[in-house]
C-alpha cells in the first residue's frame, strides 16, 4: 500500500509498520511528563527519536486533555513552526498534530509532510490544505469536538468507526485529496469508553478493509491503564501487547512514546514473522552484547 506525500511515496508493508515518534512540546501532555525548555532541546529530542528508530516525528503543542484550555492559535504556531522547520531541515519526515487549519497551513509551509488531524476532519479547510500541498492526511474517528469530554452511546462502536471513516474519506476526496494521501485512525480513547476502545481494536480488520493505511495510536492509552491499573508512564508492556494485536490486524503506522523499545520489539517481531535472511545489527566481537561486565570486588582498586 502506498502513502503519497509532497515529495515522496512511501511503500507500506504488512508486519513492518513505520514508527511515528511522539514529540509533545506543549505543557499539558496526557501521558508524558517530559518537558523541554526551548526549541533547541525540542529539536534535539526529535533527532534522538529518529536515531532510536522513528521514521516520522509527530510534533504537537495541544494535548487531548479535556481539563485544560488550548493555547491561542498564534502561540501554537509560534511554538510549533520553528521545531518543524528545524527537523525538516535535518531531513526528518514531520507530522503536525493539530486540528486548527491556520496552524496546519503554517506547519506545512515550515516543512511538515503529514497532517495528523485529531478532530475527525471537523474543518474541511484542513482537507483543502492537504489537497493544495500534497501533504498526507490522517483522518481520525471521533464524535467529540476537540477538548470536549463526550461519550455517545454506540449501538455498535466498530460499525460507527467504519461508517464515520468511510464518510470522512469521501469528504476529503470531495475537497481534492487523493485517496493515496489518506491514512485512517480508529481514534482509540477519543469519545470512547475503555471497553469500546478494546472492542474497536479487537475488530481492527474491519477498519483495514476500507483500503487505506491504518495509524495505530495505542501508546500509553487510558484503556490500557484501565486494563492494567497502571499510570500513563508505566504502560509500556500493555502498549506492546496492543501493538502486537494491531500490527497483526494490519496497522502500518504506529504512533508511540517509547520509540527505542518499540523499534526493538518490531525488529524482533519482523524477524520471526517474515521469511528470508535475518540481518543482525550486533557484532560478534562486541562483548557488551554477551553479558554484563563484572563488578569490581569490594575494596579493589
Amino acid at each position: 500500500m502506498r502513502l503519497r506525500l509532497p515529495q515522496a511515496k512511501l511503500e507500506l508493508r504488512a508486519h513492518e509498520p513505520l514508527v511515528m515518534g511522539i514529540l509533545n512540546i506543549g505543557r499539558d501532555s496526557v501521558a508524558d511528563s517530559r518537558t523541554f525548555s526551548g526549541v533547541e532541546e525540542q529539536v534535539q529530542r526529535g533527532l534522538e527519536l529518529v536515531a532510536a528508530g522513528a521514521q516520522i516525528i509527530d510534533v504537537g503543542v495541544l494535548s487531548g486533555r479535556t481539563d485544560t484550555e488550548p493555547v491561542s492559535i498564534e502561540a501554537e504556531i509560534d511554538s510549533l513552526c520553528p521545531v518543524v522547520r528545524a527537523l525538516s531541515d535535518h531531513g526528518v519526515l514531520v507530522s503536525v498534530d493539530s486540528w486548527r487549519a491556520e496552524t496546519i497551513a503554517a506547519a506545512i509551509d515550515a516543512g511538515a509532510a503529514l497532517i495528523n488531524d485529531t478532530s475527525g476532519l471537523l474543518d474541511t479547510a484542513v482537507a483543502e490544505i492537504a489537497s493544495r500541498s500534497g501533504a498526507g492526511l490522517v483522518v481520525m474517528h471521533t464524535r467529540a469536538r476537540p477538548k470536549q469530554e463526550y461519550f455517545p452511546v454506540y449501538a455498535d462502536p466498530v460499525l460507527d468507526v467504519v461508517e464515520f471513516l468511510r464518510e470522512r474519506m469521501a469528504l476529503a476526496t470531495a475537497h481534492g485529496v487523493d485517496p493515496e494521501q489518506i491514512v485512517l485512525d480508529p481514534g482509540l480513547d477519543y469519545a470512547k469508553a475503555p471497553r469500546e476502545s478494546v472492542e474497536v481494536l479487537r475488530h481492527l480488520d474491519a477498519v483495514a478493509a476500507l483500503g487505506r493505511p491504518l495509524l495505530l495510536a495505542v501508546s500509553r492509552k487510558y484503556f490500557i491503564g484501565m486494563l492494567t491499573d497502571a499510570g500513563p508512564e508505566e504502560r509500556l508492556a500493555g502498549t506492546l501487547a496492543a501493538l502486537e494485536f494491531g500490527v497483526s490486524a494490519g496497522a502500518q503506522i504506529v504512533r508511540v512514546h517509547d520509540v527505542a523499545e518499540v523499534s526493538q520489539y518490531l525488529r524482533t517481531r519482523a524477524a520471526l514473522h517474515n521469511g528470508g535472511n535475518v540481518v543482525m545489527l550486533g557484532r560478534r566481537e562486541d562483548e557488551r552484547l554477551k553479558w554484563i561486565a563484572p563488578k569490581q570486588e569490594l575494596g579493589a582498586p
